[in-house]
């Protein structure tokens, strides 16, 4: 019975949008369903069209899901400065990300406020796929600015469009929250975000600090805000770079 009520509801809301719309394919189920003089009749003509609606809106979700899957797997391909742990090769931006989700997962409890686990691993799953258009910007760039939001947005809508309406503007919030690094799950990914390329560095002899002459209080103006997230993660990051001058791979 119950069943047959929500039916029944759903054919309200169905037949008051078939008179919105004169021009609807609905109308006439509509009034195929009056002549038989039949509610369960009606029920079933409607609940029919329903379900194939529902159906072909499922499909056509599906195919831009996988659609967006093929074209994020272009992201392993953007390959950024800095390079894995012990190794010269360079870290590319799928294995950053996966790293950075693994590290929110460990590192969560050192977060100086009650933060959502689940929004902050979206967050730095998703914060670097727009790199497959913008490509990744050194953090140490002197010639362009770290901070090519307009650019980058573009890219975000792009890709982020290829998903079904309601998840793309999901999926482009979370990415506009984190860029934005206001909310108290923002600050967070952003200090993970700051923190693994140091320990990269520190396991390579000075990594890029080395390899583009990178000084101490640069280092320390770029990466101070990772107490906006965490100030044990801070403590850490701070003595990190301490100790990288005295050993030197960080240069004053």
């Amino acid at each position: 019975m119950q069943g047959m009520q929500r039916l029944k509801n759903r054919i309200l809301l169905f037949v008051n949008d078939c008179f919105e719309d004169k021009h609807n394919a609905a109308i006439g189920v509509f009034l195929q369903a009056l002549h038989t003089k039949s509610c369960n009749r009606f029920c079933v003509i409607v609940g029919n069209k329903l379900k194939k609606s529902d159906s072909k809106m499922m499909k056509e979700n599906l195919l831009k899901q996988i659609e967006f899957i093929k074209e994020i797997d272009k992201i392993k391909y953007i390959q950024r400065r800095t390079k894995l742990f012990k190794s010269d090769r360079n870290e590319n931006d799928a294995e950053h990300s996966w790293h950075l989700a693994m590290m929110a997962m460990v590192l969560s409890e050192h977060s100086d406020a009650k933060i959502d686990l689940l929004k902050v691993i979206k967050m730095v799953l998703i914060h670097d796929i727009v790199e497959i258009d913008t490509g990744d910007i050194f953090l140490y760039d002197l010639n362009k600015n770290h901070d090519n939001t307009e650019e980058e947005l573009k890219a975000a809508k792009r890709i982020f469009g290829i998903l079904p309406e309601k998840q793309a503007a999901e999926f482009i919030k979370i990415w506009i929250e984190f860029e934005d690094g206001i909310t108290n799950e923002a600050k967070f990914a952003k200090s993970l975000d700051k923190l693994e390329p140091m320990l990269q560095n520190a396991t390579n002899n000075g990594g890029t600090w080395k390899e583009f002459d990178v000084k101490y209080q640069t280092v320390y103006d770029k990466k101070k805000s990772i107490k906006n997230g965490s100030t044990k993660l801070w403590d850490y990051a701070e003595n990190l770079i301490k100790e990288s001058v005295e050993k030197g791979f960080l240069d004053e």
